[in-house]
């Protein structure tokens, strides 16, 4: 059975629902909040509907195209990282909800509870005009860590990995998927409202995509997939058998096979899925880069006591380079002892607590700093201040395809970068394009050599004039925002005609 015009490949054999059938939904899960409000749930025969706090509704789809698409446009966006969670998971789709309205899409944002994640920015603010439903419950390991002492952006990395073993034992496709089905019912009842025109999901966690999937196929809404990430080959995430592995490749194809668009963070993982998927999935794989926030303030451009300032910012979990990094600063102590008047390393972002006891061993107090979490306005501002930003990814084949936000934010500072990253990486690809140093990952000596050349052309020169990469506007997310509403026109035309 067919799903109208949007090229979508045919679906198991089940009996499809209409766009009023009925969701079913847990007692245990329907603890919504909009806005920041946390009202209490409303039975199904509650004749009284719940208000948004922002935002408009405007009836039932029209049936004519042309009626369709002249009206309001609402997407639903099922994920769950979304403010006040911080991490690098929240900034995609936060700019998807910030910058959607201006090219005719409002947002309804279905997403985890505010307390719901390891890591919260209180600084980063709801889009005016975005309604937002809270799902509470959040991922098993997300409870199992606050148990164990988990705060502050600050876990025990032999506690993470042994829970997240356990849960990919156990749980398919990941912790979320309580969460998720909870958020699927959430989600399928505000879709009856009858003014969603389309639905967007965006993983990881994975489950997020299977909820959608499900919201899809009973209401018939056209639905566009966004993978910031692979599903199955990246490492941290590397199913524990093959019985596993077949399972979570035979999820992840359903949701490659069933949505109308699929849209992914980088080109190569574009290429990957057309090449699995064949010829028919060239139209639907959409390749739409993480991009770069503008900024909404001005900050310095200097660091005010004058040092030597190197940054790395982002989560630091799981990257065997940080240690590497950390010997390297060691090494370089060594070489040249005043350089622990002159050196300051921050290392901003969630961290595990063994990075920081390997710092102290290395006697690098005072010289290293891990600052957990800030507002991310201060993290963009302490990159623009930097002498040198670092860059790494985790190790495996499987990150070939990975291209963090925080590297176009790094090219959009003009600051010199230090990227260690395979040549054959898109990210060092990209990186390569800005200006930046590229060295190979794992490896101490040449990142030492590096750190040294740095340092001296500092302490000789002064600080390194920033550079000019004006192709970056391209990337600038006010414009790709604009890219994901054309493939919204596309699917919600597609559906109307």
């Amino acid at each position: 059975m067919g799903r109208g015009r949007s090229g979508r490949a045919p679906l198991p054999a089940r009996r499809r629902r209409g766009p009023h059938a009925r969701a079913r939904t847990s007692a245990r899960g329907r603890d919504v909040a909009r806005a920041g409000a946390t009202p209490r749930p409303r039975s199904r025969r509650d004749p009284r509907r719940p208000r948004a706090q922002h935002g408009s509704d405007r009836g039932a789809l029209p049936g004519s195209r042309e009626a369709a698409m002249s009206e309001e446009l609402r997407v639903l966006i099922l994920c769950y990282f979304f403010p006040p969670l911080g991490g690098g998971g929240v900034h995609r789709v936060l700019s998807f909800a910030r910058h959607l309205p201006a090219h005719g899409w409002s947002c309804t944002v279905v997403c985890a509870g505010a307390d719901d994640y390891w890591v919260r920015d209180e600084t980063l603010t709801v889009p005016e005009g975005t309604e937002v439903l809270r799902v509470r419950g959040g991922s098993g390991l997300t409870t199992w860590l606050k148990a164990g002492g988990a705060a502050g952006g600050r876990r025990s990395g032999s506690t993470f990995g042994l829970l997240r073993r356990l849960s990919d034992w156990w749980l398919l496709p990941d912790s979320y998927r309580g969460w998720a089905r909870r958020a699927r019912a959430v989600a399928a009842a505000r879709v009856r409202r009858g003014d969603v025109r389309a639905l967007l999901s965006s993983s990881p966690p994975e489950s997020v995509q299977l909820a959608a999937r499900d919201v899809a196929r009973r209401t018939g809404l056209p639905w566009i997939a966004d993978f910031r990430d692979p599903w199955v080959p990246l490492a941290f995430r590397r199913p524990p058998s093959a019985w596993h592995r077949a399972r979570q490749e035979a999820l992840e194809r359903s949701v490659l096979m069933e949505a109308d668009r699929v849209i992914v963070a980088s080109r190569t993982h574009a290429e990957a899925l057309r090449e699995r998927l064949g010829p028919a999935a060239d139209a639907r794989v959409v390749h739409v880069p993480n991009g770069w926030e503008p900024m909404a303030e001005p900050t310095p451009r200097r660091d005010p006591d004058d040092r030597f300032l190197v940054v790395f910012t982002g989560t630091i979990a799981q990257l065997p380079d940080t240690e590497v990094a950390l010997e390297a600063v060691h090494e370089l102590l060594a070489r040249h002892p005043d350089a622990r008047r002159r050196l300051r390393v921050e290392l901003v972002g969630p961290y595990e607590s063994g990075y920081e006891d390997r710092a102290v061993a290395l006697g690098l107090t005072g010289i290293v700093r891990f600052t957990g979490p800030r507002p991310h306005q201060e993290v963009r501002g302490l990159q623009r201040r930097a002498d040198l930003l670092l860059l790494w990814n985790p190790h495996g084949p499987g990150y070939r395809t990975m291209v963090p936000g925080k590297l176009y934010e790094y090219l959009e500072t003009g600051r010199p970068i230090v990227a260690l990253l395979p040549e054959s990486h898109e990210g060092a690809e990209l990186a390569r394009r800005g200006g930046a140093t590229i060295r190979p990952p794992g490896r101490r000596e040449p990142r030492t050599d590096e750190l040294e050349r740095r340092y001296r052309a500092r302490r000789e020169h002064g600080r390194a004039a920033d550079e000019a990469r004006p192709w970056l506007a391209e990337h600038a997310r006010p414009v790709l925002a604009g890219r994901l509403a054309a493939v919204l026109n596309d699917v919600a035309r597609a559906k109307v005609s």
